[in-house]
């Protein structure tokens, strides 16, 4: 909770999207066991391939540029186990599609509290992911700062920030005793973007001056400027 009222208003520093992407050349996701290069180049190999087989979507493209750039988080001093990693609600039962669920939450108290250990806690039935509150992370983080400075992607690339690290839900299965129709209209999406956010990790890092250019297009038409993080 302190570190969605410290980040959540947006208001620690100005800066472009291509300078944010820059900053995450020093960063190296210490969660992530199939990278161990800085998070800017898993930035372009996710949009890249995005690119290659949704070459019309070209918000779709910008998506997989964007959805890790919460991480900057970690840059700013934030330690890493609050910024990556997997998310999940909090205020209800804790299923078990969380990883690690029984080794990192057996001491924590709302386990046994007898609200939030219900399985709809704090909610109720299909009440919506918009109204849940989620883990914070680098997905809450930059779906924030999207909203904050009225990005002009589409619905689904809000859905695809801030659900990308949901695993027990988008693949787990779990939870959508939450969800309305909304929410199940969206799941594809984000099962899509997945596919590519996992899938993309390579070795061969690719050509970030040429392909530059491209997506600086695609941020002048989305999210141009100086923003607000």
């Amino acid at each position: 909770m302190m570190q969605n009222a410290m980040w959540g208003s947006c208001t620690y520093k100005n800066m472009t999207i291509m300078e944010a992407l820059d900053w995450l050349d020093d960063l190296v996701d210490e969660s992530d066991p199939d990278v161990d290069f800085p998070n800017s180049y898993h930035a372009y190999q996710t949009a890249e391939g995005i690119r290659k087989e949704h070459p019309d979507k070209g918000w779709f493209q910008l998506v997989g540029l964007l959805h890790d750039m919460g991480k900057v988080l970690a840059l700013a001093g934030e330690p890493q186990w609050c910024v990556v990693g997997d998310t999940f609600p909090v205020g209800c039962r804790f299923q078990d599609s969380i990883v690690f669920r029984d080794s990192t939450f057996h001491n924590n108290p709302d386990t046994t509290h007898p609200i939030y250990s219900t399985q709809y806690g704090i909610y109720y039935p299909h009440c919506g992911l918009e109204n849940v509150l989620m883990s914070w992370g680098h997905d809450e983080y930059m779906y924030r700062v999207m909203k904050c400075n009225n990005f002009t992607l589409p619905e689904e690339a809000f859905y695809m920030i801030r659900f990308h690290s949901f695993y027990p839900w988008h693949t787990g299965g779990d939870y959508m005793h939450l969800c309305n129709t909304k929410d199940l209209q969206m799941l594809p999406w984000v099962k899509e973007f997945n596919k590519f956010d996992l899938y993309t990790k390579t070795e061969e890092l690719p050509d970030v001056e040429n392909l530059r250019p491209y997506y600086q297009s695609l941020i002048d038409q989305y999210c141009p400027g100086t923003l607000c993080w």
